[in-house]
C-alpha cells in the first residue's frame, strides 16, 4: 500500500467550494472520499479503480476490528497488483468514537458505506445532517423504521442541496441494460403485460451464495453477516437490486409515488441452513452469541435469507424473488428475470445451457417473417447505442449475441456507478426520477418483510 496512516488529530474547518459538501477548499475540485466502517467488500470495490475526480487520499473511520483491517488489505493489494496498480493513500482512524470523530474531523465530503446495515440509516440520516454527500451501498433501510429514518434523510439532503445515492451495480449489467433497451421498443416488445399475480407481468429471481470468491480471493464475511437484524434478510438486501430493475427496465425516467403508484399483494420469508462448518469456512470463526437463538440442534444456523414479494407498479403484477445457498455447483451469483411483452418476452437466463454468464433472448409470441423484419429493423437503433450486437435466430426465438467488450464483470460496476455519482455531484444532474423512485424501492423492500412477518 502506498501508505497507511493512523491519526487523531482534528482538522480545522475549511471553506467549501465546487462540489456540494463541507470539505471544499477554494483550490481542491477534487472530491474527497470518507469510508465509514467498512464491513463489507462493496466498500473496497469503490476503490478497485481510480478515478480523476477523486483525491488519491481517503480517510477511513472505523472501529478497531476485522472489518477495517479486511477492507484495508483489499486496498492494499489494489496499490500492489501487477497490472494497473492504484495509488490510494488510507489515512485511517480508529476508535470507538469514529462516527464522532468523522463528523468533527470533517476531511472529506463524500461518505461511502458499505457494511452493518442495522445503523447505516442513521448514519446516513447523521451524515447528511452534518453537510456530507453520501454514497451507500444497498440496503440504505432494512425495515420500516429505517425506511422512515431514510426518506427524512432524502428531505434534508434536498434542502441541504446534498447528493444521497445507492450503488445499483446492475444497471450496468450488459444483459440488463439491453433487456431494457429492447423493452423500450413497442415494434420487438409490444407493451408490458399486467399479468396477475400468479402469473405475472415481471418476473425476478436471484440467487446469491454465502461462499464466493471476490478480487480472485476467497471472500471471509463477518459473523454478523449471518444476523438479519444486522445485515437485513435476502429480500431486504439483494433484493434491493431486482425491486431496482423492474422500476429502471420497465418504467424508464418515470416518477414513482410509492403512496399510490404501488400495492403490496403477498410476501413470504424463508430460512437458509448453514452447519457449523459451513459457518468457519465463510467467517473463520465460531458462531457467535447473537446467533444463537437461531442454531438448531447445535449445529446449524437458519438464516432468514430468503424472500419474494408480489406486487402492482403502475397496475403490472411482479413478482421478485431473493434466495441464498452455501456454494455454487457450478457458477457464481445468478439471476433470472423475464418482461412479459404482447409481442414478445424478454428473458435472461444464466444457467447451465449459458455457462452460468447471462444470456438474453427474445421469444415473440409470433415468431412470423413481419416480426423477423420488424426485429432487424429495430435492432439497428440499439446497435448505434452498443455497437457489434448481433442477433442469433435459434429454435422459436433470438438469442441476443453481445461482444465481450461489453462483459466487464460485476466488479467494474461500481467504477461506473461512482461515475455517474461524481457527474450528478459536480453537475446537479440527478434525473428528477432518481430520489422518488429510491424512496419507493425501500418502501417496496421493507413493506414486503413486514407483510411476510404478519402473513406467518
Amino acid at each position: 500500500m502506498k501508505k497507511v496512516k493512523v491519526f487523531s488529530c482534528a482538522l480545522i474547518g475549511i471553506t467549501m467550494f465546487a462540489v456540494p459538501g463541507i470539505c471544499q477548499t477554494k483550490n481542491e475540485k477534487k472530491v474527497k472520499l470518507i469510508t465509514l466502517d467498512p464491513g463489507h467488500f462493496h466498500a473496497a470495490l469503490v476503490q478497485k479503480t481510480m478515478l480523476p475526480d477523486i483525491d488519491p487520499t481517503v480517510y477511513v473511520y472505523a472501529p478497531k476490528g476485522e472489518d477495517v483491517q479486511s477492507h484495508l488489505d483489499k486496498i492494499k493489494a489494489y496499490n500492489e497488483r501487477k497490472d494497473n496498480p492504484t495509488q490510494w493513500n488510507e489515512e485511517v482512524y480508529l476508535g470507538n468514537d469514529f462516527f464522532e470523530k468523522m463528523i468533527a474531523d470533517k476531511k472529506g465530503n463524500v461518505v461511502v458505506m458499505a457494511g452493518n446495515n442495522h445503523k447505516k440509516t442513521e448514519y446516513i440520516k447523521k451524515s447528511i445532517d452534518a453537510g456530507f454527500n453520501v454514497l451507500g451501498d444497498k440496503p440504505m433501510a432494512i425495515d420500516k423504521e429505517h425506511f422512515v429514518m431514510l426518506k427524512e434523510a432524502f428531505a434534508d439532503a434536498a434542502r441541504k442541496k446534498l447528493v444521497l445515492y445507492d450503488i445499483m451495480t446492475e444497471r450496468y449489467e450488459i444483459t440488463n441494460a439491453l433487456q431494457r433497451e429492447f423493452a423500450m421498443q413497442p415494434g420487438v416488445f409490444g407493451t408490458l403485460k399486467k399479468g396477475t399475480p400468479d402469473h405475472p407481468g415481471v418476473e425476478m429471481e436471484s440467487v446469491h451464495y454465502f461462499y464466493k470468491y471476490v478480487s480472485g480471493s476467497v471472500l471471509t464475511r463477518p459473523a454478523w453477516f449471518f444476523d438479519v437484524n444486522q445485515e437485513g434478510e435476502g429480500l431486504q438486501d439483494v433484493g434491493v437490486h431486482l425491486v431496482d430493475l423492474a422500476q429502471w427496465q420497465c418504467f424508464p425516467d418515470r416518477v414513482i409515488d410509492y403512496k399510490k403508484d404501488i400495492q403490496l399483494t403477498s410476501a413470504k420469508r424463508w430460512t437458509s441452513d448453514v452447519s457449523e462448518s459451513q459457518f468457519k469456512a465463510i467467517t473463520k470463526q465460531t458462531f457467535p452469541a447473537y446467533l444463537k437463538k437461531n442454531i438448531v440442534h447445535d449445529t446449524v444456523l437458519k438464516v432468514y435469507a430468503n424472500g419474494s414479494v408480489n406486487y402492482k407498479l403502475f397496475g403490472v403484477n411482479v413478482k421478485l424473488t431473493a434466495k441464498w445457498a452455501y456454494k455454487a455447483v457450478a457458477g457464481g451469483d445468478s439471476q433470472y428475470a423475464v418482461l412479459h411483452g404482447t409481442k414478445a418476452d424478454l428473458v435472461v437466463k444464466q444457467g447451465a445451457a449459458e455457462n452460468y454468464a447471462p444470456v438474453l433472448y427474445i421469444e415473440p409470441v409470433k415468431n412470423d417473417a413481419a416480426y423477423e423484419k420488424q426485429l432487424q429493423g429495430n435492432i439497428k437503433a440499439i446497435q448505434a447505442k452498443y455497437p457489434g450486437v448481433e442477433l442469433k435466430k435459434e429454435g422459436k426465438g433470438w438469442t441476443v449475441m453481445i461482444p465481450e467488450k461489453y462483459k466487464d464483470g460485476h466488479e467494474a460496476h461500481f467504477g461506473r456507478v461512482t461515475e455517474k455519482y461524481l457527474q450528478y455531484l459536480h453537475n446537479g444532474n440527478m434525473p428528477k426520477w432518481e430520489v422518488p423512485n429510491m424512496i419507493a424501492k425501500y418502501y417496496t423492500t421493507t413493506g414486503a418483510l413486514d407483510m411476510a412477518k404478519k402473513s406467518k
